[in-house]
């Protein structure tokens, strides 16, 4: 079985030993080389690494590498090993190829556990702490092309949990064919969006849209017949979760927007 997964980074940084896991430099265009494969080779949008974050990865990924099996990952963060191991080295706790190959023969994506927003959903969630426009954007154009999957998107929108961090491992026609409908989206949303006034953080819209938009193209798709695979996701540095709580708070309730990533 031929499995690669694209590891996300604009950084150096300790990657796992497996060959199976691929550093890619992210947003490389313009950029010093930090020893790993570029972004900005063949067919990319690398230039675009500022409002489409990891998603230059995803596009490389979908256009220049052929192998059986595709996925992606961060650098600081990765499905963890089906042995639920608890290393002191976090390194030591990703999944496996051995891993990846039992999920792949019971279903036809792996996806990252839920993440719960209990009080919030996904909506609400992104119109508190970020810009529900953007959202809004991209509704009128599913709406307009993809009619099909407004159902999908309404109940995805309602959900208080979703598959996050465009992070997720499937054969490379089921990749190919979400990348076709999701760049298709994002490309006729960027005429529509006006980043001039941005922050960096405030920029990066597109990758953060496609978080919401991978768990609509999942439910379409899944009600088709498309099978999943849950699997636990790690980081490899520590979070603070109280700040991150906080934060999350103030947003839904006295407004205040995310200012920068936890």
């Amino acid at each position: 079985m031929d499995i690669k997964i694209i590891v996300a980074t604009h950084k150096k940084y300790k990657m796992p030993e497996s060959d199976m896991y691929l550093p890619i430099q992210v947003g490389a265009a313009g950029k010093e080389s930090i020893g790993y494969e570029r972004d900005d080779k063949g067919d990319n949008i690398s230039d675009k690494n500022n409002t489409y974050s990891e998603l230059t990865g995803m596009y490389y990924g979908w256009k220049n590498i052929n192998a059986r099996y595709i996925g992606l990952v961060h650098y600081r963060r990765y499905f963890a090993s089906l042995r639920n191991k608890r290393n002191k080295d976090p390194f030591q706790n990703v999944l496996t190829e051995s891993d990846a190959k039992k999920c792949l023969k019971e279903a036809d994506i792996i996806v990252p556990n839920k993440r719960r927003y209990y009080i919030e959903s996904l909506y609400s969630h992104y119109n508190h702490t970020l810009d529900g426009r953007h959202l809004r954007v991209a509704y009128k154009i599913i709406a307009n092309l993809y009619p099909e999957y407004i159902a999908s998107m309404n109940r995805v929108y309602r959900r208080t949990w979703g598959y996050m961090f465009n992070m997720f491992i499937t054969r490379k026609e089921i990749w190919d064919e979400y990348c076709t409908w999701l760049f298709d989206i994002l490309k006729r949303m960027e005429p529509n969006i006006n980043l001039t006034s941005c922050s960096d953080f405030e920029a990066r819209v597109y990758g953060r849209v496609s978080e919401i938009l991978f768990n609509v193209w999942l439910d379409y798709n899944m009600k088709k017949g498309l099978t999943i695979k849950e699997v636990r996701c790690i980081h490899m540095e520590p979070v603070n979760w109280l700040k991150k709580g906080t934060s999350f708070l103030k947003a839904k309730f006295i407004g205040k927007k995310y200012e920068k990533s936890f």
